[in-house]
């Protein structure tokens, strides 16, 4: 607990955004697509039916049917599992400090993405230091990388990992998707080397044109767990997220879970589902965030025509490289022009590796704000290019 308390918290590197600012560092969904006058209908329907019941800490009883809501759902896209194989989570960073929590001691050992989801490698720090970094190129997750580290280990006589951690769909940072080969790669070596595998998939819905599997609808042998949220389809304050998994792991983390289970935020939740069309929703959201990923690479290739980048099938990301450049230097810059985004160097797990990266995001602004945003961070660039 100690050594944790000595880690930054979450966000520690932000520096002040100015309110002018446009915001392309942040993962957030788009305003317009953020549903508040249907929340405030199921606010207020759920209240005229229950008065105080969902007040209370017993809660609403529709909290049972956000389960059935989303195991549902999970079905749809082929992951079957039962109420014992599935809790329901304040958001994906508490899911995954759940796992971390049961799973994790000071001489444990995870397989992370590299880059990978700062919050996850935040969480996973503070309760291990032994942490194996398996690089991502424009395919996901480079598994046959992967598997040499874990061949070398065993042959060496050295600790495997007790899970990967992964995000196979439109990655964050880099917006790649693992090919369906990886995915069922991630899995042999799953099996061969026994350890779990968990499977981040917060973006797996939002795809803009096919869908992929996900590991755990591909899962025959309960290694995968998977983590999923309702934060970039629905609305990040609600904080719903799950674990789906083995049911003695689960038992686990609801055993440490102890936070009443938000039962107002679950069953606005609920009520709200239950007088949706979501799937017309999901459709709306990929048209939209499909156009602002076009829009945010035209202007790349316009401003930027001599750094890289790849281009995502899905999701919020786009990940750039920009040779020979300080990105947390160029940040400095950039928000004294008016554009924000995120260095690249803390995604990962050994910083100075991602110095010349950097992350955009183009869920949250608008169109207008994502050309503009991307021809000012142009100009304050040109002393790299």
């Amino acid at each position: 607990m100690k050594e944790a308390l000595q880690n930054n918290p979450p966000g520690e590197w932000i520096p002040e955004i100015p309110d002018e600012c446009i915001r392309l560092h942040c993962g957030y969904p788009a305003p317009a697509l953020v549903p508040d006058e249907e929340v405030k209908a199921a606010v207020n329907r759920l209240l005229e039916e229950e008065h105080d019941l969902p007040l209370h800490y017993i809660g609403s009883p529709k909290i049972i049917k956000l389960k059935e809501q989303v195991l549902k759902r999970l079905k749809e896209r082929g992951i079957s599992v039962t109420e014992k194989e599935f809790l329901i989570t304040s958001g994906a960073c508490q899911a995954i400090d759940l796992i971390a929590r049961i799973l994790l001691d000071e001489e444990s050992i995870v397989a992370i993405e590299s880059p990978t989801y700062m919050e996850a490698l935040e969480i996973f720090q503070n309760y291990t230091k032994h942490l194996i970094s398996i690089p991502v190129d424009k395919h996901g997750l480079q598994t046959d990388v992967l598997e040499e580290i874990l061949e070398e280990r065993e042959q060496k006589g050295l600790a495997l990992p007790r899970f990967l951690y992964t995000i196979p769909s439109f990655q964050n940072p880099t917006g790649t998707t693992m090919t369906g080969e990886r995915r069922q790669h991630v899995l042999e070596l799953a099996n061969r080397y026994n350890f779990l595998v968990v499977e981040d998939d917060a973006y797996g819905e939002l795809s803009f044109n096919k869908s992929f599997p996900t590991l755990k609808a591909m899962d025959q042998n309960s290694r995968v767990l998977h983590v999923g949220s309702l934060s970039k389809i629905v609305a990040p304050g609600m904080r719903i997220g799950w674990i789906a998994g083995a049911s003695e792991i689960i038992h686990a983390c609801a055993w440490f879970k102890k936070d009443l289970n938000h039962p107002f935020a679950q069953a606005v939740m609920a009520v709200y589902l239950a007088n949706t069309d979501f799937n017309n929703k999901l459709v709306a959201m990929r048209d939209t965030y499909r156009s602002k990923c076009n829009v945010l690479t035209s202007a790349l290739e316009q401003y930027f025509p001599a750094a890289s980048w790849y281009v995502p099938e899905g999701g919020y990301f786009v990940w750039m490289k920009i040779p020979g450049a300080d990105t947390s230097e160029l940040l400095t810059h950039a928000l004294a022009e008016g554009v924000s985004f995120i260095p690249g160097q803390y995604f990962f797990k050994e910083q100075a590796t991602g110095t010349e990266y950097l992350r955009l995001s183009f869920s949250y602004a608008d169109e207008q704000e994502i050309t503009e945003g991307i021809r000012r961070l142009g100009k304050v660039a040109q002393a790299y290019l």
